[in-house]
């Protein structure tokens, strides 16, 4: 009997891949294979012929970087140049994050802009730029008679973010950015800022998760783009890496996203707010427990989350690393969520002891309209059917929660969410208070898909092709309202709903 279940068991692993595996393609699975020093079998994993593939160019790129590895300069530099032949950026060569092309001889020029702009921490008076440059240098950025000064350094892997202000309330403009004093071209560089803090306003903010990388599909970030969002919300699985100790494996992941210029042209334009989920932050359904250190890699991965994004703040710092953090836009609070730092089944909470405190403070000081807590797991139950990986898991802690709102009288709060690969829109009742809503959206890129699971709370869901969420908020009105819109990847709206501020208070 035990025999019997063991053969089934290799059998499934052999002929059924797991989501997560279906989802990587061999490029990224060669890369992990190099960041181990397995050469050879990354090369086997490269000629195996199997899909996923991202095509000859990643091919060419990872072989590039395998034989980077082994020294074999001048053979990785043959492998380069058919890279660029194909179609990859020229940035992608000259990466300082990925430290194995610092052997490579240099093979073009007028990168100085290697990533970026990604614009991010929008406020009324100003935003700020996040740069990867060539190499450590100065980078000025330019707006409304205003100027603001920064600089690349290698220990944050030739990052900086420049924060602009000075600037108007809900005002339109364009910028400049120069790098050692150098004006580099762009398209579509301009912002708005946001409107004037705690003061009613019409605008619209984007979601999503669930951002694997199928060329064939990067497209989603332009029919992002010309939505015109005020801000983009990237809630988890924003890259699949899995690899959490091997830096190489994530600074691959980040820089052939970082260099699409599908991404780049939505990020010079949309203000970009970024928490992470188990595929970008460990490994699937990860559970790396409450202590700061342990996993030792945690510290390391929270480092290279923060060099490539451009959030107002990364939890408690170094102190208290993480990804949750808040930012408001005119009336409306967002409340970002780390789901996967301190995740500690055997204590009960996903949060953490010093983020919850921080979640249940700012809920209770917010004055906000509405007040939106982003999880990157969703809080309904039973989406993700016999699983401990959402708040499922942690079923106290989100009734903790949930009580609090209850209990504190708090009005205007709804619930967004990423991980599951599919948009849907659910109702959670919440006794002794208003019904909450979940808005949850996480297959911007990805393949994988996961079927829309009938549930009491279920309005609708999608799950046919890559999506996201559009919630546009009018706060003008006597009864101020937000309407969830489901846009798909052509930019057809499949879904919409309407929900006021009357529905989310307290009888």
């Amino acid at each position: 009997m035990i025999f019997d279940r063991l053969f089934l068991m290799l059998l499934v692993g052999v002929f059924l891949p797991s989501p997560v595996f279906a989802q990587h393609d061999i490029q990224r699975n060669a890369v992990r294979e190099v960041a181990a020093g397995k050469f050879e079998r990354a090369v086997q994993i490269l000629a195996s012929g199997k899909k996923p593939d991202s095509g000859p160019g990643e091919t060419l790129y990872v072989e590039m970087l395998a034989l980077l590895a082994q020294d074999k300069v001048d053979e990785a530099e043959a492998k380069a140049r058919e890279a660029l032949a194909a179609g990859l950026p020229a940035e992608r060569f000259v990466d300082g994050s990925i430290e194995l092309l610092a052997k490579l001889p240099s093979l073009v020029d007028g990168t100085a802009l290697v990533h970026g702009p990604m614009l991010g921490d929008l406020a009324p008076d100003g935003v700020s730029v996040w740069v990867r440059t060539r190499g450590e240098a100065e980078v000025t950025v330019k707006a409304g008679g205003q100027k603001a000064v920064g600089k690349t350094a290698a220990d944050r892997d030739f990052t900086t973010v420049v924060r602009l202000r000075g600037l108007s309330p809900a005002t339109e403009y364009s910028y400049e950015i120069a790098v050692d004093g150098k004006v580099v071209t762009l398209e579509g560089a301009r912002f708005t800022t946001a409107p004037a803090s705690g003061k009613p306003g019409r605008f619209a903010v984007g979601f999503g998760g669930g951002g694997g990388f199928i060329p064939e599909w990067e497209g989603m970030w332009d029919t992002i783009r010309v939505k015109e969002p005020t801000a983009f919300l990237m809630l988890g699985d924003n890259v699949y890496i899995d690899d959490p100790k091997q830096h190489l494996t994530h600074h691959y992941c980040y820089s052939r996203r970082q260099a699409r210029p599908e991404w780049r042209r939505l990020t010079a334009l949309t203000p970009i707010y970024s928490i992470w989920d188990d595929h970008d932050f460990g490994l699937d359904d990860c559970v790396p427990g409450p202590e700061i250190d342990k996993p030792t890699w945690k510290r390391g991965v929270w480092e290279v989350f923060r060099n490539n994004w451009v959030n107002p703040a990364y939890g408690g710092g170094e102190k208290q690393p993480g990804c949750w953090h808040d930012f408001q836009l005119g009336d409306v609070h967002f409340l970002m969520l780390d789901g996967r730092y301190y995740r500690d089944l055997k204590g009960g909470s996903m949060l953490g002891p010093v983020q919850k405190a921080w979640l249940k403070e700012r809920l209770t000081s917010s004055s906000a309209t509405f007040k939106v807590i982003a999880s990157p797991v969703p809080f309904s139950e039973g989406v993700k059917p016999g699983s401990k990986d959402t708040w499922d898991g942690f079923p106290n802690e989100r009734a903790e929660i949930f009580s609090w709102i209850a209990e504190e009288k708090i009005e205007g709060v709804f619930l967004i969410a990423a991980d599951r690969h599919r948009t849907d829109l659910r109702r959670i009742e919440n006794p002794d208070s208003y019904t909450l809503y979940e808005f949850m959206s996480s297959r911007l890129t990805n393949r994988h898909t996961h079927p829309v699971i009938e549930t009491d709370g279920l309005i609708w869901g999608y799950s046919k092709t890559c999506s996201f969420g559009l919630m546009h908020f009018d706060t003008t009105k006597p009864d101020p309202e937000v309407r969830f819109e489901l846009i798909d990847i052509e930019g057809t709206k499949r879904e919409e709903h309407l929900l006021k501020l009357s529905g989310l208070r307290s009888d």
